[in-house]
């Protein structure tokens, strides 16, 4: 036992990476001497698995890349602060009490490398510092898409292409080939929603893909109804292409132009900013006619590319 540790009570948890980790220790405790190697090509989540500093930088617990601060036991078997609350102040190796220990040589270690990008395997050949690798992986271009349906919480992931199959295959969402649009939205007993999202649509326009929402909810008392677009893609490029969107009857007109945001940006937060056509309820039935008990609207629209 080392000076000064006690032993905690056993964590219930089973971490599987435990022996990998303590043969990479073992080697550096016993030649005693620091280790500088290449950092190469990536399997798990485009970082390296394989050679000796990323096997020690690398948390035996969750496995991900550790930063500051990076706890150590009395024994120096390390690991992140996040796991350090998961497995209640306990080392997962030795049962040692962690305390507030730093390993102050293994982050000195990590500002000395640099990285490839966790998402190099889909196209991402930038090398960052260890310290910047985290920060530009948050907003790398190159990262996966969140699954655009709405309605449902679902938790794919991928490219553009994938998500495309996707949203056809397991959403049996309407694609469409073409920059315009008229879509009919119908719903029996409207003052019975607040909230409500129809069937997403997508449209191939322009060699690329646009998502077509519309939904009902709660603006403070008022029920509204809201159509907008999003483009499957960066924001960047979204801001290349402007649509328009138009609902009417009874010989009145409401027309939205806007920009199209990305799906980086979830269908939620592009609703709460009202960034699309907002129609009350009471507008929107009586563009629908009749005895005003039943929504039928009619939307129309426009997608172009900007010059």
């Amino acid at each position: 036992m080392a000076p000064g540790g006690s032993v905690c009570k056993e964590v219930v948890e089973f971490y599987p990476k435990l022996n990998k980790y303590d043969v990479v220790m073992a080697k550096a405790e016993k030649n005693n001497t620091s280790v500088k190697l290449v950092v190469g090509s990536c399997e798990k989540h485009g970082t390296p698995s394989t050679n000796g500093v990323h096997e020690l930088l690398e948390c035996p617990v969750c496995t991900n890349l550790m930063y500051p601060p990076i706890h150590q036991c009395p024994s120096g078997h390390t690991l992140c602060s996040n796991c350090k609350i998961r497995v209640q102040n306990c080392c997962p190796t030795c049962r040692l009490e962690l305390g507030n220990i730093r390993c102050l040589a293994l982050e000195r270690v990590a500002e000395s490398l640099e990285l490839p990008c966790r998402y190099q395997s889909l196209g991402c050949q930038d090398i960052f510092p260890y310290y910047s690798k985290l920060k530009h992986e948050q907003h790398c271009r190159f990262r996966p898409y969140s699954c655009p349906y709405a309605g449902s919480e679902c938790s794919v992931l991928g490219d553009i292409p994938t998500l495309v199959g996707h949203l056809k295959d397991d959403h049996s969402v309407d694609m469409h080939d073409g920059c315009t649009f008229n879509h009919r939205y119908v719903k029996a007993n409207p003052h019975e929603v607040e909230n409500a999202t129809w069937m997403l649509t997508v449209f191939n326009c322009f060699g690329r893909q646009f998502c077509l929402h519309f939904e009902a909810f709660q603006l403070g008392m008022t029920p509204v109804y809201i159509s907008f677009l999003r483009f499957m893609g960066e924001d960047s490029e979204a801001k290349n292409f402007s649509y328009t969107l138009e609902v009417g009857g009874n010989g009145r007109k409401l027309t939205w132009q806007g920009v199209p945001r990305s799906v980086r940006d979830g269908h939620k937060k592009v609703r709460d900013s009202l960034d699309g056509l907002i129609i009350p309820r009471k507008l929107a039935l009586f563009f629908s006619g009749g005895d005003r008990q039943e929504l039928k609207l009619r939307v129309t629209g426009r997608i172009w590319k900007e010059q």
